[in-house]
C-alpha cells in the first residue's frame, strides 16, 4: 500500500463526519476540504542585497519540502529605489501530500515551539472561507538550524479551504488539529 500522510487519514476517517453530524450535510461532496496551502515572506530588504532572496527560498524550501519561488515587483516605486522586476519575496503552495505533511508538522512541533504560547487567533479569516496566520520567527521549525540564521524573519501562512463559510472553515481547522484561543 502507498504512503498517505496521518492528517489526510485523519480526514477521510473522522473529520469527513464529524463535519457532516455538525452542519449536516447531505452528501460527502458538501464538505469543506483543505485544497492548499500558501506560505509567503515579503523580503524588502532584497532591494539593496539580492542574496537575501537565496536565503529565504533555501530556508522555505527546507522547512516545506518543496522548491519555493521568488516574487518580482509588479511596478516601479521611486521611493523604495524599487524597480518593476526586482525579487521582494518568496512564496510556496502546497497541495495534496506535502500540504497534510506540511501542516501535521506546524501543528506538532512548529507552533508548540513559539514563545508563551497560548493557541492563533481566530481572526484571520476572510469571509469566504480562508484563514491567514503570522509567524513572527522562522526559527520554530525544527528543519532550521539556528546558528546559520542570517535574520530572524517571519511569514505568513495562508490555508484555503473549500468552506462556504468562516464558521464552517474553523471548524475544518480545528479538527485537522490548528489550536484556536478560547475566547
Amino acid at each position: 500500500m502507498a504512503y498517505s500522510p496521518r492528517l489526510k487519514e485523519e480526514y477521510k476517517s473522522r473529520v469527513i463526519n464529524s463535519l457532516t453530524d455538525e452542519f449536516g450535510y447531505k452528501n460527502v461532496m458538501q464538505v469543506p476540504k483543505l485544497e492548499r496551502i500558501v506560505v509567503s515572506r515579503g523580503v524588502g530588504a532584497a532591494v539593496a542585497d539580492k542574496k537575501l532572496i537565496d536565503y529565504s527560498v533555501d530556508e522555505f524550501t527546507k522547512i516545506t519540502g518543496q522548491k519555493a519561488v521568488s516574487t518580482n515587483s509588479k511596478k516601479d516605486v521611486a521611493n523604495f529605489k524599487l524597480r518593476k522586476g526586482m525579487p521582494i519575496g518568496v512564496k510556496v503552495t502546497l497541495r495534496g501530500e506535502r500540504m497534510y505533511e506540511f501542516l501535521d508538522r506546524l501543528v506538532t512541533s512548529a507552533l508548540p515551539r513559539v514563545r508563551d504560547f497560548n493557541g492563533i487567533k481566530a481572526t484571520g479569516f476572510d469571509g469566504r472561507g480562508n484563514y491567514s496566520l503570522g509567524i513572527t520567527e522562522q526559527i520554530i521549525f525544527p528543519e532550521i538550524d539556528i546558528d546559520k540564521v542570517k535574520k530572524i524573519e517571519g511569514m505568513n501562512i495562508t490555508f484555503i479551504t473549500s468552506a462556504a463559510t468562516d464558521k464552517e472553515a474553523k471548524s475544518l481547522l480545528q479538527e485537522l488539529g490548528l489550536p484556536f484561543k478560547k475566547n
